[in-house]
């Protein structure tokens, strides 16, 4: 996980902090611009938009099959019912807990401590999970102690608490057996007939059935069963494909919404398994395993703590109360669900799956993909528009064509005259009002374009499906159309424009440059072993030796791994050194302080603190250093200065600094009780520097070609790095950020505090020249998206500590990194970057271009079909009392445009001139003015040739020698060919 010495890690106070910080509500008067606006379908942005805004565009569509065209919005009332039923399973989780307490208090009068359940043998194991189910949801902490506390608990379930399980599929299968898996049942997806079910109730499709069955019905009553069923029943039959089609299309969009959220949720995360740290799916966790926790992390299965520092847990998510909960000794139960808010630890798995609150409450809850995205608020209220239009046409061609029938004005393809009033019969007149009424209400099926809203949903989804190739998982919907919108993209340093492959290259020991750094004949041996004391304890990873021999694995962050691959270079055992001192206090690295903290107890009761953390800051607490006689010699401003002039070459050679340094500490001036340890602070000051190394992380090969393909789409490229201001430039300057060393002064070039330290109107006055940020906190780079939102950009940012979770939340797009990216950082994003490239952030705003491009080319292809099919209905009405498009004929229009041609356009890949235009303005019209010019010189064209064929038909064809019945059946015939002809060709 992301707890690198300089990066975006993340300390736990800001992740506390942020929730109710003013910083942090900064963006609120943009939503509330936004919520003021009065036309209800001009939704900006849909991440964090009110409820009362989201009912407003719902009630003033104009819709005919509400569960089809609010099948992908979400569901206000499903949203509702699923808090609900949260609240319940929390409060009777809580009841529970509190029973028990009341219960074991009664049962103590003395003092007395309640005896285990008597163990229920289960397999080999001397532990049932309904005990272990019991005390770990109750909190039983008696329990646990009746079991001999963690050790004794850990012997029952045949575990090691610092070496885990054994790792052999045997083992790992029969815990699954006896204890379940860490799955929970899923609700299942709906039916494909679910699907049938919801495409029968479009209002009109109901209406034309009807109709269809009324004029079945007189048809065969009035012309017998082989010529009668022809006008009803093809009816029924473009019914039923248009419902099929229509189906089969939504049911595969459902199966890859599945897809994505299996996808979501299977978290990757680090075990200790026979002593190595290896990587697996949460899915894949047992009773009995070691996880270790850090700062971001999500807790996937109820346990107990093995051992922790300064750990704190966000039990929000389980008890939904915003409170930050320490766990150390007294306090070792840990729910699955929640989140490491600050410190880290160790802890083993009790319960799993659906023996834990967690899975219950997932188990109880369906996954809800329902979610509005603002172009697709936008279509809804182009569709109401259009389908407004369409039914006052329709109305109008309902009224001519009854008024011509009923009036004696409508003739029968033979010529003879439909109705003669008191001389035709009532079945006939009927059947002949029938026909009329099916070519009005298909008008309407036609004109409102019920298609519109979900081809959205449809190239959205596409582009989801093809998007995981291209390494991004999408989170949200909405953000994969508003990339294509982005104007900057605020990016981190570390493993997103660099390789995150850091090794040390460079090491200033003992007052001089030390070359190779892992020389060890140049320093003295207490030295070593000091610096081999402070990389084995004050860090977050791990070093494993297998048994048998064999190359050492090294596991931890970047910068992590290579200070401890250093460690082994210089001749560290890592379980040996651990083993002969302890950390009796720890103080987790922090993205603030940009520094963490250990302090040991040796054998002989010694005490070391140790610090280590960026170099710049950690030297400023330093009064001395050792020499290469072991001897203390004061820190004057020449050595001072000379240290200063090293990290700043490496800074400059892009290196990223990190200074270690620790303190003796006298017995008497240590805290003596866990009650003063827990209040102690750990000395910052008068530290002995041991080491400034330098560690290089290479730029991404492909990293200046996509800065470069940014600049040229009009997407400005900014790096936010919590490392030092020279190396984020040397960096800037290799992967094209920054142009020439001319670039890399204030305000371009700006540090974080410096940015901080300005008031609101100054950062918005510098905020759109800012091309590098070095040395920023977290709340840093929420001030800048901030700015950025306000002087009107459409902003993406990359994140991946945990305290970068309200930037990530704030920004327009939040992109979190799959690798480095803690689980907080995750959920607060909208956009998970699988293999942490920046070239995978500029495929996504290509695909975000490819969106709104599709999108136009379907509203442009729509309007087309529906103006020609409106016009020539129309003037024919008006003019001849009859339709030469009829009901059939516009069922299979219909299916054409909102299916078939949504399902063609929406699944266009992106091309690589997308890139050639400037971003997609967040208030530009879906219609510009080509696409106008377009839209009518193509209607015009449709519409004369459609009307020449109506009306000059009979001669073109050469038909007039036939019977007028013929020439009618074939100048339609040729009308609705030219027409389809038109529509394949233009589409």
């Amino acid at each position: 996980m992301s707890n690198g010495v300089s990066g975006g890690g993340g300390g736990g106070s800001p992740y506390r902090r942020h929730k109710n910080d003013v910083e942090s509500s900064g963006g609120g008067d943009l939503e509330e611009d936004y919520d003021s606006v009065n036309d209800p379908f001009d939704i900006v942005r849909t991440k964090n938009t009110s409820v009362d805004r989201l009912k407003r565009w719902r009630q003033a569509a104009l819709v005919l099959n509400a569960s089809r065209r609010f099948r992908y919005t979400l569901d206000l009332k499903k949203e509702e019912e699923k808090k609900q039923i949260i609240a319940k399973i929390r409060t009777h989780a809580q009841v529970i807990r509190a029973a028990y307490l009341f219960q074991a208090a009664g049962a103590q009068p003395n003092g007395t401590e309640r005896a285990p359940p008597s163990p229920i043998p289960t397999g080999d194991y001397s532990i049932s999970p309904d005990q272990l189910a019991a005390m770990t949801r109750d909190h039983e902490l008696s329990t646990l102690q009746n079991y001999g506390g963690v050790k004794g608990l850990s012997e029952k379930l045949k575990t090691n608490p610092d070496k885990g399980i054994h790792d052999d599929e045997s083992n790992i299968l029969e815990r699954k057996n006896v204890y379940g898996s860490n799955t929970y049942p899923r609700k299942k997806g709906r039916s494909f007939w679910r699907f049938v079910l919801d495409a029968c109730r479009d209002t009109t499709l109901i209406i034309l059935m009807v109709a269809a069955a009324a004029s079945l019905a007189l048809g065969i009553k009035t012309e017998g069963i082989k010529e009668g069923w022809y006008d009803g029943g093809s009816i029924f039959l473009a019914v039923i494909i248009v419902i099929v089609v229509t189906a089969v299309s939504d049911y595969k969009q459902s199966l890859q919404f599945q897809n994505l959220n299996e996808e979501k949720q299977n978290i990757q995360l680090e075990v200790v398994r026979g002593g190595r740290r290896i990587e697996i799916s949460i899915f894949e966790i047992v009773v009995g395993d070691v996880i270790p926790l850090q700062i971001g992390d999500q807790v996937p299965a109820d346990g107990v703590l093995i051992s922790g520092h300064s750990l704190a847990i966000d039990e929000s998510s389980m008890t939904g109360e915003s409170k930050i909960v320490h766990k150390d000794q007294k306090s070792p139960f840990l729910m699955s669900g929640c989140k490491v808010a600050d410190g880290y630890g160790t802890m083993l798995v009790t319960s799993v799956g659906i023996n834990t609150e967690w899975g219950l409450l997932m188990a109880s809850i369906s996954e809800d993909n329902g979610e509005e995205t603002p172009l697709q608020v936008r279509l809804n209220g182009v569709a109401t528009f259009i389908g407004i239009v369409g039914l006052v046409v329709a109305v109008a061609v309902l009224i001519i064509l009854l008024a011509r029938y009923f009036t004696g004005h409508s003739k029968k393809p033979n010529g003879t005259i439909e109705f003669i009033g008191g001389k035709t019969n009532l079945g006939d007149a009927v059947d002949g009002a029938i026909k009329k009424f099916t070519v009005a209400v298909t008008i309407v099926v036609v004109a409102v374009p019920e298609g519109l809203p979900l081809a959205v949903t449809l190239t959205l989804a596409y582009s989801m499906r093809k998007m995981m190739a291209d390494k991004a998982l999408v989170r949200r919907l909405s953000a994969c159309e508003t990339m294509g919108s982005a104007t900057t993209i605020c990016s981190d340093k570390t493993g997103t424009l660099t390789l995150n492959l850091m090794t040390v290259v460079e090491a200033y020991i003992c007052g001089k440059k030390i070359d190779p750094p892992n020389n060890k004949s140049e320093l003295p041996s207490r030295l070593v072993s000091l610096l081999i004391e402070a990389i084995a304890q004050n860090t977050t990873g791990s070093v494993f030796l297998p048994e048998g021999g064999g190359d050492v694995e090294v596991s931890g962050s970047p910068t992590e791994k290579a200070i401890l691959q250093w460690g082994v270079n210089l001749g560290m055992n890592f379980d040996i050194v651990r083993s002969e001192s302890s950390i009796v206090h720890a103080f987790p690295f922090n993205s603030e302080k940009k520094r963490g903290g250990v302090a040991v107890k040796l054998s002989d009761s010694e005490i070391h603190i140790h610090w280590k953390g960026a170099a710049e800051i950690v030297l400023a607490a330093c009064t001395s250093f050792m020499d290469t006689n072991e001897t203390l010699v004061p820190l004057d401003n020449d050595k001072v200065e000379y240290f200063k002039n090293a990290i700043e070459t490496m800074a400059a050679g892009s290196l990223r600094c990190v200074a270690i340094a620790y303190r003796p500490m006298k017995e008497g001036s240590f805290p003596t009780n866990e009650e003063e340890l827990e209040y102690w602070q750990m000395p910052e000051d008068e530290l002995v520097l041991l080491a400034i190394i330098g560690l290089k992380d290479p730029c991404r090969p492909n990293v200046k070609e996509a800065v470069l393909l940014c600049k040229k789409a009009g997407v400005k490229v900014r790096m936010v790095t919590g490392d030092n201001l020279q190396t984020a430039r040397a960096i800037a300057l290799e992967c094209g950020i920054l142009e020439s060393n001319e670039d890399a002064k204030e305000p371009n070039l700006i540090e974080g505090k410096t940015f901080r330290g300005y008031t609101e109107d100054q950062r918005l006055e510098v905020a759109d020249k800012i091309s590098v940020m070095g040395r920023s906190s977290p709340n840093d780079k929420l001030l800048l998206v901030q700015a950025l939102r306000k002087k009107g950009h459409v902003v993406a940012v990359t994140g991946d500590g945990t305290n970068d979770a309200p930037a990530l939340h704030e920004a327009d797009i939040g992109l979190a990194m799959g690798i480095q990216g803690t689980e907080v950082a995750k959920e607060s994003s909208d956009i998970i970057i699988l293999d942490d490239n920046f070239a995978s952030v500029v495929k996504v705003v290509r695909w975000g271009r490819s969106v709104y491009a599709n999108i136009q080319k379907f509203i442009q292809f729509q309007l087309t079909v529906n103006v020609a099919a409106l016009v020539i209905n129309v003037v024919a009405a008006i003019e001849g009392g009859d339709v030469p498009l009829n009901a059939v004929q516009l069922l299979w229009v219909n299916l054409i445009m909102d299916t078939l041609g949504a399902l063609a356009l929406a699944t266009e890949p992106p091309t690589d001139h997308l890139m050639d235009r400037t971003p997609v303005g967040r208030r530009e019209p879906l219609i510009t003015n080509i696409m106008w010019r377009n839209l009518l010189i193509q209607s015009m064209y449709q519409v004369t040739v459609l009307l020449v064929l109506n009306f000059d038909g009979t001669k073109i064809l050469h038909l007039e020698h036939e019977t007028e019945e013929n020439a009618l059946k074939k100048k339609n015939t040729l009308i609705f060919n030219a027409f389809v002809f038109c529509q394949v060709i233009y589409g």
